[in-house]
This record gives structure tokens, C-alpha cells and sequence, in this order.
């Protein structure tokens, strides 16, 4: 089972529109229960977001793995990626 931390919790609740036209939790624990269904992934840093979207065989196009919408940046240094 994956867990994920206050930090991660809300990041997601507050930038989840960036992925969804509508709302999918509305506290950290449902956020919690929708990431882990989700099998949503937190990477290190932006150079592993790049080699998990490779190894993924995902299709960034001419942008960054970081800027694509199923990528939050938590804001120290670490990446939740999920898959909508």
C-alpha cells in the first residue's frame, strides 16, 4: 500500500483541477484513498519524473515529463504523478 504525506495530501487536493475537469476529494483522505486506487507514484526529483515517464513508454511530446498535467509538483523537490 502506498502512503503519502501531509505535504503530498495537499498538494494534490489544491492543484487536482489541473488533471480533472471536476473535483475527486475533498479532504486529505479521501485525496489519500483516490492516490492510492490511482497507484500514483512520488518521484525525487524532476530527473526521475523524466526516466519514469520513459520507462512508462508515456509520450511527453517536445515539453518536460514535469509539465505535464498528471505531474504536481509538491514544492520540495519531490513529484506526485498520477494517472488520470
Amino acid at each position: 500500500m502506498h502512503e503519502y504525506d501531509d505535504a503530498v495530501l495537499q498538494c494534490f487536493l489544491e492543484k487536482q483541477g489541473q488533471l480533472f475537469s471536476e473535483e475527486v476529494a475533498g479532504t486529505p483522505e479521501e485525496a489519500e484513498a483516490f492516490l492510492s486506487d490511482c497507484m500514483a507514484v512520488v518521484l525525487g526529483s524532476a530527473d526521475e519524473v523524466e526516466a519514469f515517464f520513459e520507462e512508462e513508454g508515456m509520450d511527453v511530446g517536445e515539453g518536460s515529463a514535469t509539465d505535464a498535467d498528471e505531474v504536481f509538483e509538491i514544492g520540495d523537490g519531490r513529484y506526485l504523478v498520477v494517472e488520470g
